[in-house]
């Protein structure tokens, strides 16, 4: 089982040594890097290339590890057995399975993507280690033990957040994924911008890396936006002269796309201010 990009994925030759690296040693993959540089987006590439089925667990901050296993629904137990409802006398009636009690039960192998694992409490991944080491569970409820019937490719994601606990990272292959550079970002527009002419492509990218140079920038654009971007300048049917600027300090054509918050575009405000006062 090797995984080599997709047709509709631009993958660097160390991203792919890292999934299969991952995928040979039975390990996690934890991917960390900027916002919008495709970590999600990974896990269904993986999914698409390997053609295998994909579950998805999108963790928030208040979600807890158990659930990821299963949820014990103690309440709608309570209601049925008021009613007199014959479901009650079982209690797998109301045990909810989670994400990985569905990876570990599936018929085939599976991609299961734990995304954003950093937004939940520091015990989350610690909370997980045995289940994802071991490939196993206990329900408690029903006394059975739930085992995997075949060992899914876990993908795991993390914006950087917080730090994650070593005990945790010991058990994951790890890869950053980092901002591409000018040929490998044409490369991920032409899969998405086939028709883009180069010229156009070539002035938009090298504004684009100016933005994301300057300093004192709160937050950077990301692929995902620089992706929006071009559409945009595409759906205006703009040329390069139209992207030309007063000064590398003034906004860019349609910034709203690219800057994504008050003191971004004010400090390329400050910025165009600060250039036509110096003439």
């Amino acid at each position: 089982m090797h995984f080599s990009g997709t047709e509709s994925y631009v993958a660097t030759d160390d991203l792919m040594v890292a999934v299969n690296a991952a995928i040979a040693l039975e390990r996690p993959l934890l991917v960390k890097g900027e916002p919008g540089t495709g970590k999600t987006e990974l896990a269904r590439q993986v999914s698409a290339g390997l053609g295998l089925d994909m579950l998805e667990w999108h963790i928030k901050s208040t979600t807890k590890a158990q659930q990821g296993l299963y949820e014990y629904d103690a309440v709608s137990r309570l209601r049925d057995s008021q009613l007199g409802d014959e479901r009650v006398h079982d209690v797998a009636n109301y045990i909810r399975r989670g994400k990985l009690w569905e990876a570990f039960e599936a018929p085939a192998r599976t991609v299961l993507l734990i995304d954003e694992i950093d937004k939940a409490d520091i015990e989350f991944p610690n909370d997980l280690l045995q289940e994802l080491d071991r490939m196993e569970f206990h329900v408690h409820e029903t006394g059975q033990t739930v085992r995997a019937r075949q060992r899914p490719i876990v993908i795991i994601t993390s914006n950087n957040e917080k730090d994650l606990p070593d005990a945790f990272l010991r058990r994951c292959f790890f890869h950053y994924i980092r901002f591409p550079d000018m040929e490998t970002l044409k490369r991920i527009v032409a899969v998405h911008h086939p028709g883009i002419k180069d010229a156009l492509l070539t002035t938009a990218l090298t504004q684009f890396y100016e933005i994301r140079d300057q300093a004192g920038l709160k937050k950077k654009p990301s692929t995902s936006e620089v992706l929006d971007w071009l559409k945009l300048l595409l759906a205006e049917d703009l040329d390069p002269d139209d992207l030309a600027r007063d000064g590398a300090s003034t906004l860019p054509r349609l910034h709203g796309a690219l800057l994504k918050n008050e003191q971004d575009v004010q400090l390329f405000e400050r910025l165009a201010f600060m250039a036509r006062a110096g003439r």
